[in-house]
């Protein structure tokens, strides 16, 4: 009886070892949450989106492993600006709206950020958005929570937006957005 139990503890924990290598080694794109279709309904900015599915339920979407320039922030109240913007702001969120906005998309839902956002990869058919828009130099590669599956293509596509001065890249003195906002907290701004 020992014996049987020893060896159902040793199969149990080869079964687990062999579970995690297999979890560890899955790539991000395949470790979606969840996928859900939705159309877009609104664009918040170059990297922040809407998506209605079709039973209606509207869920807010943080665009995984990018990073746009800040748009202004007006605030509902006063209808001022409450909040300055980056150079290229506008430019990203239009650049995004004009991709996606009103159009059928999927989303792979990779995460739950703190603002309770689905964090995903967008497509639009067979479009990866969210390169596109590092392609296209309307935002940078998020380098700080970028994963393994993904930091090749996203830091490729950046490289190459650089060096064709796209977007972004073609500003003389480009602030990246988190140096952005921590500036702007810091100065009270936030």
């Amino acid at each position: 009886m020992l014996l049987k139990t020893l060896y159902f503890k040793i199969f149990i924990s080869l079964l687990l070892i062999a579970s995690w290598t297999t979890f560890i080694n899955t790539p991000v794109s395949h470790a979606a949450i969840r996928t859900v279709t939705g159309t877009v309904t609104k664009v918040s900015d170059g990297d922040s989106i809407q998506i209605t599915t079709a039973e209606q339920t509207k869920l807010k979407v943080r665009l995984y492993g990018i990073d746009a320039p800040e748009t202004p922030k007006i605030s509902h109240r006063t209808g001022q600006v409450s909040k300055p913007g980056q150079p290229h702001g506008d430019e990203s969120w239009k650049a995004l709206e004009n991709k996606i906005m009103g159009k059928q998309v999927k989303l792979e839902i990779l995460d739950i950020d703190k603002y309770r956002r689905m964090v995903g990869m967008v497509w639009l058919d067979d479009r990866n958005i969210n390169l596109e828009m590092v392609s296209e130099g309307h935002a940078e590669a998020f380098i700080e929570y970028l994963k393994p599956a993904y930091r090749t293509q996203f830091f490729d596509a950046e490289r190459e937006a650089k060096s064709a001065r796209r977007g972004v890249w073609s500003l003389p003195n480009y602030e990246r957005p988190r140096a952005f906002r921590k500036r702007l907290k810091v100065s009270g701004g936030e």
